[in-house]
């Protein structure tokens, strides 16, 4: 039996991490946090206190973003919550603490939000996604492009706060999650 930890932000807790535990079945173990893992800082925090949760994990599927990409929060110009450079080098220490526990590392790309969403940019979440798969790459972490998937069909996917998914969303996204863990 395979143990398979799933970390992530909202789009992971009342997303598609309902539904990838019964999908993938009892050949896997899965332990998620009960906590949104909101922005990358906290995630790295986070790793401290799950650590004897993921300690043993054969596979890590994890995503951070939507809560970093988040623009217009402040009167600040539309920055986002973490810049750039802070977001991709904390993105790159969560990664190396993950491959410290097994090589089987995914990533999944920030959702797209709904265009009329007025706290996130999605020219924001996709350069965010182009700047930092590359590095992840780099390093053998697998890529899981929720991005792309959603993007195919954000109206349909993304529920009326503009910004989770909805059900047909979330039943989308966690079989590309468990077609993902099963390819390991």
């Amino acid at each position: 039996m395979k143990k398979v930890v799933l970390l992530g932000d909202s789009i992971r807790a009342i997303g598609y991490g309902r539904k990838v535990p019964e999908m993938l079945g009892e050949e896997y173990t899965v332990w998620q946090s009960e906590d949104n893992c909101r922005f990358v800082k906290y995630t790295l925090r986070m790793l401290f206190e799950w650590r004897e949760d993921i300690k043993d994990a054969d596979i890590i599927h994890w995503n951070n973003g939507l809560w970093d990409t988040s623009t217009g929060l402040f009167d600040d110009g539309g920055k986002p919550f973490t810049e750039e450079e802070e977001y991709v080098a904390n993105m790159l220490r969560v990664a190396e603490e993950l491959l410290k526990i097994t090589p089987n590392v995914i990533f999944a790309t920030t959702t797209p939000v709904h265009p009329e969403y007025q706290y996130n940019s999605n020219e924001v979440i996709k350069r965010y996604n182009a700047v930092l798969v590359p590095k992840l790459q780099a390093m053998g972490i697998r890529i899981n492009d929720l991005h792309s998937l959603v993007s195919q069909d954000v109206e349909g996917y993304i529920c009326e706060d503009q910004l989770h998914l909805n059900e047909k969303g979330a039943e989308a996204c966690a079989k590309q999650v468990v077609n993902a863990i099963r390819s390991i």
